[in-house]
């Protein structure tokens, strides 16, 4: 069981209660506090040891992207675009204008059907008080049944370059293996231009919603495109400062492991920060259409933001995004000439980032002459986001005071920490292992 293991604040006595019962994965939360000031806080990720990156050493770089696809039935096109752009890196492919296009759309297809689940799913339960979306249905079923449409028009944009929306398989290093026909493109636009002033009423909704209040102080990390909203091409940024070329990652982001966790936390230069759709509006929202900007203002909202509750607007003008962006590439489309680039594979060692819905994921693969995994490494937004998460609940469960009842500190933290849309099971590393032997 997911569990909060709490202390009284006046006593030494642990007391244990259900916690994340609609996260994916396993995780516990376990805080220490005594006279109402927290002593220590530990998310704790215990899901088994899933050895992604174990079993790409050794495999051609053709089966790369169909063994990094299932790292994560959520965002499997976030685990497939950043090896094979890595990968890419390696062989000196110069991304084509039409495949560049084309990723964009069939990323964008991943974020709208997870962003529309989360706020379908996590956020609007939690905020209007119900156990989860089917309840929420019984008095919400037109908003309910909105957000279903727009998670399955997301699936669509993936099924037209990935052949299915379930660890897609028309990727491949180089762009696609096969180009959508006209028509098929042409019934996409009909469904994108059906759902245009839909999206426009989730978006409001979404924001209507009875948002919490927790301001923080924190970091944010996205990438930042100089003519796009950042998303599979850049440079890694921060609002600190941060301007790196994605290969200068190793220099500035170092993980550890900590004995509470399978999951390795990682901090940027020495300190936490944070991912996801509120830090890439925090550093981005330029960089939307004029028409999404516009929309925002309309509706009050105002980035930079450091309310942690705002990921769930910035996550709904996502989606915004998701359909204005497809529509302007797909109502322009022409066939290639073919839908992938030729290259020779050498040996070398590759990095990229690209924007998982849930924040930037990290891929260093190292290769031989032949083209095989001599290494990889994948780091993935959840783990990335840990030290932040765990300062975030930190923060905001003395804010909110330590003298509530327990059902009432598990609510706090499990609305905090499904804000973050975790995939508690995304981690790919295995722990280090010590071995001590007598004589």
């Amino acid at each position: 069981m997911n569990t909060l293991a709490s202390r009284d604040p006046d006593r030494d006595i642990n007391i244990e209660v259900p916690l994340l019962t609609r996260v994916e994965g396993e995780g516990s939360l376990e805080l220490t506090a005594r006279n109402g000031r927290i002593e220590t806080l530990q998310l704790s990720i215990f899901e088994p040891p899933r050895l992604f990156e174990k079993f790409l050493e050794g495999q051609d770089y053709t089966e790369v992207p169909h063994i990094a696809a299932r790292v994560c039935g959520v965002c499997p096109i976030a685990y497939q675009m950043t090896s094979i752009r890595a990968m890419e890196k390696i062989f000196g492919v110069v991304e084509d204008p039409w495949v560049h296009a084309m990723r964009r759309v069939i990323y964008y297809g991943e974020w709208l059907q997870s962003h529309a689940l989360h706020i379908n799913l996590f956020a609007a339960p939690d905020f209007l008080g119900f156990a989860d979306a089917l309840e929420m249905a019984s008095r919400f079923p037109d908003e309910v049944k909105r957000g279903m449409q727009l998670q399955g028009l997301g699936n669509d944009m993936l099924r037209l370059l990935g052949g299915r929306s379930v660890h897609p398989i028309g990727l491949r290093v180089g762009g696609f293996h096969r180009a959508p026909p006209k028509h098929e493109v042409a019934d996409l636009v009909d469904k994108l231009l059906a759902a245009r002033d839909m999206v426009r009423e989730f978006v409001a909704w979404a924001v209507s919603l009875p948002c919490p209040v927790d301001e923080q102080t924190f970091v944010s990390v996205a990438i930042r495109h100089p003519r796009e909203y950042g998303l599979n091409e850049g440079r890694l940024a921060s609002d600190q400062g941060l301007d790196i070329d994605f290969a200068d990652y190793p220099r500035h982001f170092r993980e550890h492991q900590v004995a509470h966790s399978t999951a390795h936390y990682s901090m940027m230069d020495g300190r936490s920060y944070f991912l996801g759709p509120l830090a890439r509006m925090n550093l981005n929202f330029d960089r939307l259409p004029l028409e999404i900007q516009d929309f925002a203002r309309d509706l009050g909202l105002k980035f930079p933001a450091r309310n942690m509750f705002m990921n769930v607007a910035a996550r709904a003008l996502e989606c915004y995004l998701a359909i204005v962006d497809t529509l302007n590439i797909l109502q322009r489309y022409k066939l290639p000439t073919r839908p992938w680039q030729d290259f020779t594979p050498r040996a070398g060692v590759g990095h990229h980032c690209t924007e998982a819905p849930r924040g930037m994921i990290y891929h260093r693969f190292e290769l031989d002459a032949n083209g095989r995994v001599i290494i990889a490494t994948m780091i993935p937004p959840t783990s990335q986001n840990q030290a932040r998460l765990e300062q975030n609940l930190h923060v905001a469960v003395e804010r909110f005071g330590l003298n509530h009842p327990d059902d009432a500190l598990r609510d706090l933290c499990e609305k905090v920490i499904r804000n973050y849309d975790p995939c508690l099971s995304c981690s790919t590393h295995f722990l280090k292992l010590k071995v001590t032997r007598g004589e």
